[in-house]
């Protein structure tokens, strides 16, 4: 079962941007949000993982464009609805520094504070990596927001491209 991160306190609230891939909705802290873009043209990169198969060119610097649904194991859902699909632009840790990456969100919701006392572990059975999970919070309609650990997420899938 994961445990909430250290820096996840009981007595404070996260800021975070709430967004949905596939049929799943997750949110980011909103500290590690730079930009939400609409989408840009991409270059794929020969025998990249299918994790970042892509860059893209954001105000000239050239960014690794990452699809969550890989090591979150989310299904496709079939086609989106183009009008909707953001790119997020995030700054991710990644050992001592920062990296700044791409992710692709079918749909951006909104920014909410969440109490961190409502920021749960996930249930051993739940079938996400826990590995890759900060927690789990419910919201207003019912329906359950995964918190992805993108540190965790993007540090593992860089190291396993490399021993690949």
């Amino acid at each position: 079962m994961s445990t909430p991160s250290p820096e996840l306190h009981e007595h404070s609230t996260l800021t975070a941007l709430t967004f949905t891939i596939g049929s799943v909705r997750l949110a980011v802290p909103a500290s590690d949000l730079q930009e939400i873009m609409d989408p840009l043209p991409i270059t794929r990169v020969p025998g990249a993982s299918s994790f970042a198969p892509a860059v893209l060119n954001v105000r000239g610097g050239v960014l690794p464009l990452a699809d969550l649904r890989i090591p979150l194991g989310i299904a496709p859902t079939g086609p989106t609805q183009p009008e909707s699909v953001r790119f997020l632009v995030l700054e991710v840790g990644m050992g001592a520094e920062p990296a700044t990456v791409v992710i692709t969100a079918d749909m951006v919701h909104e920014v909410m504070s969440i109490p961190m006392a409502q920021i749960v572990p996930l249930p051993a059975t739940s079938g996400w990596p826990p590995e890759f999970m900060r927690g789990i919070f419910r919201i207003a309609d019912e329906s359950f927001v995964l918190l992805p650990d993108l540190s965790a997420i993007f540090t593992t899938m860089a190291q396993r491209a490399v021993h690949a």
